[in-house]
């Protein structure tokens, strides 16, 4: 009730994203190896998309899973191109 001790202050919230939409495959993949392929040939080229943010933003990892890592036969490999 004592006007000199009322104060009005601006407070601004930023809300860090978080993300709603996993990451998923561009498109629906379906990838076959012929019987003649070559080792260090080129099988699949693959891309991912996130809804929560835009193209530009995005940089997707792929791996192979922990168990085939041992596997020789096939490698992941880092194209640079999203």
């Amino acid at each position: 009730g004592n006007p000199e001790k009322i104060a009005e202050a601006n407070v601004y919230i930023q809300v860090l994203d978080v993300n709603d939409h996993a990451p998923e495959f561009s498109k629906y993949y379906e990838t076959f190896v012929c019987e003649n392929a070559v080792s260090g040939q080129l099988i699949q080229s693959i891309s991912a998309v996130d809804q929560d943010d835009s193209a530009e933003g995005h940089h997707f990892y792929f791996s192979l899973a922990q168990e085939a890592t041992n596997n020789s036969h096939f490698t992941v490999k880092d194209n640079q191109g999203g």
